[in-house]
């Protein structure tokens, strides 16, 4: 076999969490969890509340120290190689973290000087990150006067100032309208067709997926399956997606749909 005749190597997922287990005392939050997030595209990580979803982006992004099976991003392990795994991360945490008496651009430029970058490049990359999630025009305003949906939108700004290859998102739709939802799922996926970044969508509302989108279901800490939302129902032989959901987890009461 010649060179060219050799398969091209799979490419390196955005991330890769291998046989990860955590527990608080002795409860057990993750059982040998293994799931990947391929790079340019958009995975939902779904389950219900309590299922896990926060604890592995604790472990991921090193809030927890794993100590059991491997966490890579781009390839860098998150133990041996946090610098270099955490500089390719970008992460929407479910609570909201922005300061509301700062301008939106004076929280951006915050962040990016965590990040080592001088005054007048995170003032360009805070306005250019602005202007890709359509609040350019709110720079100057304080956060406390913008909408729900708004201060959603300045966190992934904020997020993406470092440029990086992998995107989490930790329930990132609580509290918002259904309107405000679409809108924020819609605004990521472009993201994605643009930047070719990879992201990892934590949720517990079936109504957030598509039909076309790669789905991981966790329950109870524990993947139960990984698959399109097409190859999840047709696994639970159902035309109804919550229901799909609600067979391969052995659930009798539904994952949500709607939020207020």
């Amino acid at each position: 076999m010649t060179a060219d005749d050799r398969p091209n190597p799979a490419p390196t997922p955005a991330l890769a969490v291998s046989g990860v287990s955590h527990a608080f005392g002795s409860r057990k939050a993750l059982d040998d969890v293994t799931l990947d997030a391929p790079a340019g595209a958009f995975t939902a990580l779904v389950g219900q509340n309590g299922a896990g979803k926060t604890t592995l982006f604790s472990l991921v992004t090193r809030l927890y120290d794993n100590r059991t099976g491997s966490i890579r991003v781009l390839g860098h392990d998150v133990r041996r190689e946090p610098a270099a795994a955490l500089s390719q991360l970008g992460v929407v945490f479910q609570a909201r973290t922005l300061d509301l008496e700062l301008t939106v651009l004076q929280n951006l430029q915050y962040h990016a000087a965590l990040h080592g970058v001088g005054p007048g490049e995170a003032k360009r990359r805070g306005l250019s990150a602005l202007a890709r999630v359509g609040l350019e025009a709110r720079a100057k305003d304080r956060v406390r006067a913008l909408s729900g949906g708004q201060m959603r939108r300045v966190e992934i700004a904020r997020a993406l100032l470092h440029e990086p290859s992998l995107l989490l998102l930790d329930e990132p739709t609580t509290g918002l309208d259904i309107g405000s939802r679409r809108q924020m799922i819609d605004e990521v996926k472009r993201l994605i067709a643009e930047d070719g970044i990879g992201v990892l969508w934590a949720t517990h509302l079936v109504d957030e997926i598509e039909v076309a989108d790669r789905v991981v279901v966790l329950h109870k800490g524990k993947v139960m399956a990984t698959g399109t939302v097409g190859e999840l129902r047709a696994r639970a032989k159902t035309d109804d997606v919550g229901s799909a959901f609600m067979r391969i987890v052995g659930e009798e009461s539904p994952l949500a749909r709607v939020t207020a």
